[in-house]
Formats: structure tokens, C-alpha cells, sequence
């Protein structure tokens, strides 16, 4: 289980680092939507929340 968790960790972690430096990405371009750099930062918000979610678990997991 503590395993299985910190895998999902560091893939919620990439998954937010890639999300934020494609919306930074996009807003750094002049000539960027900027429909899908809001987009973009919705997205990494929502992966955050679900890493920390995934890390709380994970302290929990090895606390017992």
C-alpha cells in the first residue's frame, strides 16, 4: 500500500510540475490562448489538491 501510494505520489507530482511549466509556457508566448493557459492552471490546481490528498494518505499509511 505505501508503495502503491508513493507511486501515485510522484506521478500526481510530475503530472502538476508538467501541467504548471505548460501554462507558464503559454502565458510567456506573446501570441499564446490564453483559454488554454487558464485552462492549463485550473488543471495543475486540481492536481495539486489531489497530490496533497495522495501525500496525506501516504503519512497515514506509514504512521500505522
Amino acid at each position: 500500500m505505501i508503495t502503491f501510494l508513493t507511486i501515485l505520489v510522484v506521478i500526481g507530482m510530475v503530472a502538476t510540475l508538467g501541467t504548471l511549466f505548460a501554462g507558464m509556457l503559454g502565458l510567456t508566448k506573446g501570441d499564446g490562448n490564453p483559454q488554454r493557459s487558464n485552462k492549463l492552471m485550473q488543471w495543475r490546481v486540481i492536481l495539486q489538491g489531489v497530490t496533497l490528498v495522495l501525500f496525506t494518505l501516504l503519512l497515514f499509511a506509514m504512521r500505522h
